[in-house]
């Protein structure tokens, strides 16, 4: 008998993927919502338990119950929730209180080690969906001109630094200037942020080399390029083999359209 799987679900459309692809398997996932709106998620779950707000305590207990052995956890969760411990059940007070950083590697690493040590196993979505991973190359769009790829190579040189210190898996460049840099607000608020201070920039997104690929894989779709195109961003540079493509056929006709350059980068190789 198969394992009961359950899908931790946030917001954005790459959690509604993977339960669909787990439901074409018949391994139709339990879906723990942590989403304003359930969506077509319905249609792809074994059953839905909306959770108003992260509480370790009762997910825990209702999984247990369900006879969940195995977690996915995908989709786009506030990192600022981690400032509002009151919000919380006691037991995820008492996880928040004994971290001793709060970055994003640190905070949903802890999480992971959480849920193994209740006994559960938490699994990579990665093999779920091999085909929306960004590979090397030119991607969609344009080709990009001599002056992207030199901010693009200036980019990733940058997010070699940032990335490894839990902040900066985004960042927008101009003529080997970094004009913005992701941090808590996300990746859609950095793009505005540096839309407001220069027209033309280029995006390079990476993720840490030592990342654990069973969360927080950067991920773009047609919004990242239709968000470019409304600040007049120009180019995007995506970490080849760790960065995913939603909704890869509308992402392709959008950069064509908006005229936008996407590749894909090794960022321990050169350009």
């Amino acid at each position: 008998m198969k394992k009961q799987i359950a899908l931790i679900a946030g917001e954005g459309t790459l959690p509604v993927v993977i339960a669909n692809r787990l439901t074409d398997i018949g391994r139709a996932p339990i879906v723990y919502s942590i989403r304003e709106h359930i969506g077509e998620l319905s249609k792809y779950s074994r059953d839905i338990v909306n959770i108003a707000r992260p509480d370790f305590g009762f997910i825990i207990k209702d999984m247990n119950k369900r006879g969940v052995k195995s977690i996915i956890m995908a989709g786009t969760v506030s990192k600022t929730l981690a400032f509002k411990p009151s919000l919380f059940d006691i037991t995820t007070q008492k996880f928040l209180a004994g971290l001793i950083f709060r970055d994003d590697h640190s905070l949903l690493g802890a999480i992971v080690e959480f849920l193994e040590k209740a006994g559960f196993e938490v699994l990579s979505y990665k093999n779920i969906i091999p085909d929306l991973i960004a590979g090397i190359g030119h991607i969609a769009g344009r080709k990009p001109t001599k002056e992207e790829l030199n901010d693009v190579k200036y980019g990733f040189s940058i997010c070699r630094v940032t990335v490894p210190l839990s902040f900066g898996q985004t960042i927008i460049v101009h003529k080997k200037s970094v004009v913005a840099i992701e941090a808590m607000e996300g990746t859609d608020a950095a793009l505005f942020r540096a839309g407001s201070l220069c027209k033309g920039g280029t995006v390079v997104k990476m993720m840490r080399l030592d990342q654990d690929e069973r969360y927080d894989i950067p991920t773009v779709g047609p919004k990242t390029i239709e968000h470019m195109s409304e600040v007049k961003l120009n180019c995007l540079a995506l970490h080849a083999g760790s960065t995913l493509i939603m909704e890869p056929e509308k992402f392709k006709v959008a950069a064509e359209k908006a005229k936008i350059a996407v590749i894909g980068v090794d960022p321990c190789q050169s350009l």
